[in-house]
């Protein structure tokens, strides 16, 4: 295999950022979690994003769980997703108790269909996640009149969607909280890592207790307190310092990555759009994608097989994705399903991606093109 399905982007001003926080750390500054890179990565997503306040993680997972925390998602009460989504989304409202409820897909985005969710409430509701898959929107303006309707809270699951945008606005910054992936296979990374966007300040004293594991170790830090105390339940969800440089330096260059994968992505569009060989994602132009993934539904499941096969004897790397969280063991353990799964099941079953990542570029012609071969003769 010589061209995978993700291939990691440094910049080159990585290392100088990490050993900055070392030599920082034997002056008496911070290493172990809220450093100085840790404030100056959280203030610049807050400033370009618009966001109330933005509290950094060790990963998304952990903002997911700081978020079902904030939500105060107790025992039966009910969640709404997609099943088509990372084992993450649902995990960590089952941890509270909550029981996740799936809600069926749409082909064109393969994101949430929001016309399903009401039909999915009921007085055990207590929030909606919409996942944005590949980095593109949800229909957040239904899903928000929903949650007001219904006085839900509304967390977006944005791991693969940072710098996408829906009407302009960014997206993990227009439900209550936002959460973040900086995983080494999202467009802006820190090998492992992401954030909690806090939207609603009244919000943030809590989630601050929360990720100091219950305790009001930032008050102390920022002198409000003469010493921290245990307040709260919480967890440790802080990431090092070292991390934190190593995400400022890929955020510097955030507008950079996401032009580059874009531009990668009409790359792949142009070729292959135009030979209605392979059902590719419909965008309107409300939605504004990050050049996260470029996907295609091939006709079954047999068919990608032999895609994928066919691909790697080329040396590319082609992958399938999710295994519909309702059709787990867990899943079927601990969540429900609202209506029919149908659409959940097909897209599932014929869902490919190919390569992508900021020197793709150079690879997009070739990849494209044996693609279009092997599905002209599926």
């Amino acid at each position: 295999m010589d061209v995978f399905l993700n291939k990691v982007f440094v910049t080159g001003d990585e290392a100088k950022y990490i050993a900055e926080a070392i030599a920082g750390s034997q002056r008496g500054g911070m290493i172990s979690g809220d450093g100085s890179f840790t404030h100056r990565a959280s203030e610049y997503l807050e400033k370009k994003f618009d966001v109330a306040q933005v509290l950094l993680t060790h990963s998304c997972t952990a903002a997911l769980e700081m978020a079902a925390i904030l939500a105060d998602i107790q025992p039966g009460d009910e969640v709404i997703m997609p099943s088509y989504t990372f084992v993450s989304s649902a995990n960590a409202f089952v941890l509270r108790g909550g029981v996740p409820v799936f809600v069926d897909i749409r082909l064109d985005t393969m994101n949430i269909d929001e016309e399903l969710i009401e039909a999915a409430i009921t007085d055990r509701t207590k929030a909606i996640v919409p996942v944005h898959y590949a980095g593109a929107a949800c229909e957040m303006d239904r899903i928000m009149e929903l949650a007001e309707k219904y006085n839900l809270i509304v967390i977006e699951d944005a791991a693969q969607a940072i710098f996408s945008n829906y009407k302009g606005r960014p997206l993990g910054s227009i439900g209550h909280l936002g959460c973040i992936s900086f995983h080494e296979t999202k467009n802006i990374i820190s090998g492992e890592g992401g954030a909690l966007y806090i939207n609603r300040p009244e919000m943030i004293a809590r989630a601050e207790i929360i990720r100091e594991k219950g305790t009001d170790r930032k008050a102390f830090l920022e002198g409000r307190v003469d010493k921290y105390t245990w307040r709260d339940i919480g967890s440790s969800y802080l990431p090092s310092d070292m991390l934190a440089a190593f995400l400022l330096a890929q955020l510097e260059h955030g507008e950079e990555i996401t032009r580059r994968r874009v531009n990668a992505w009409k790359m792949y569009d142009q070729i292959l759009r135009p030979s209605n060989l392979i059902q590719l994602p419909e965008y309107g132009p409300d939605n504004q994608p990050n050049g996260h993934m470029y996907f295609g539904l091939v006709p079954d499941a047999a068919k990608r097989r032999a895609f994928i096969e066919g691909m790697a004897g080329h040396g590319i790397q082609a992958l399938s994705h999710f295994v519909p969280l309702h059709t787990s063991p867990a899943g079927q353990k601990f969540c429900r399903v609202s209506g029919s799964m149908e659409k959940t099941i097909e897209g599932a079953s014929r869902l490919v991606r190919l390569p992508m990542y900021c020197g793709v570029e150079e690879h997009v012609e070739r990849i494209a093109t044996t693609a279009k071969a092997i599905l002209a003769e599926l």
